[in-house]
This record gives C-alpha cells, structure tokens and sequence, in this order.
C-alpha cells in the first residue's frame, strides 16, 4: 500500500538540467540544413504528490522527452520561439503550475568568441478553479 501524505497542499519544484539534442534551428539558411546541438535546462513547479505513487506524480520522463521532441522535430527561427514552445508543452502536462526553460545554443553564429548564448522563459498556468465553488 503506497504511504500518504497528509497536510497542506504543497508544491515541489523538479529540475532537469542539461537536456541535449540536435535540431536546426536559426535564422540563417545553413542553421536549417546541418543539425547543431541545443541544450535546455528546465524547471517546472508541480502539485505535490500526496502518496507514494508514480500515478499521483510527474514523470521526469515525460519532462524529458517533451524537451528533446521539440527540439529535433519541428524547425523555428528564433531560440526564443523554441523556448517558448518548450514552455507551452510542460505548461500542458498534468499537475504542472508553473515552468521556466533555459535553451542554450553554444554554437550560434555571432562571429565573435563566446562561452554560450542562452534564452530563458517563465509562464504559469492559470490558477485552478476553488473546489469549494459554485458555478453561477
């Protein structure tokens, strides 16, 4: 029998860090035609579990493939788009409040030397509705 827990609600905080994939993503023309790889780090604020259950959890491995899927599958423009589409996917899993995405892309064309270029996104889900109310 899975053990509970009782109490107040409270809300965990998952990380997956260094997320890596290769997609073609970028403005210019090459950056569609030879895959470069893209690393994304992920936070996602989750209703917490209130027993020891898988059921009753998120899966980091959905967390996962959600990520990588976005970036080897479908081709944007703008890192900014790929993270925000990242979001908008983790925003869509059960039981998920809130979701930040880190997307690096280490090798971007600036023509000058840099360790990294990375964009960042935060969103929220809408608060659910009160249990306790009544439709009008």
């Amino acid at each position: 029998m899975p053990q509970t827990f009782p109490g107040a609600p409270r809300q965990t905080v998952i990380s997956v860090s260094g997320l890596t994939a290769q997609g073609r993503h970028g403005v210019l023309p090459q950056e569609h035609l030879t895959a470069q790889t893209f690393t994304a780090d992920v936070e996602v604020g989750v209703d917490a579990p209130t027993r020891d259950d898988i059921d009753d959890a998120v899966d980091y491995r959905d967390i996962a493939h959600h990520v990588i899927d976005r970036i080897e599958t479908e081709s944007v423009q703008l890192i900014e788009t790929l993270a925000d589409d990242i979001l908008n996917d983790l925003l869509s899993l059960h039981r998920v409040r809130w979701a930040q995405v880190r997307v690096h892309k280490p090798k971007a064309p600036l023509g000058v030397t840099f360790a990294d270029l990375s964009v960042s996104v935060r969103g929220e889900n809408p608060a659910p509705p009160d249990a306790t109310s009544v439709p009008a």
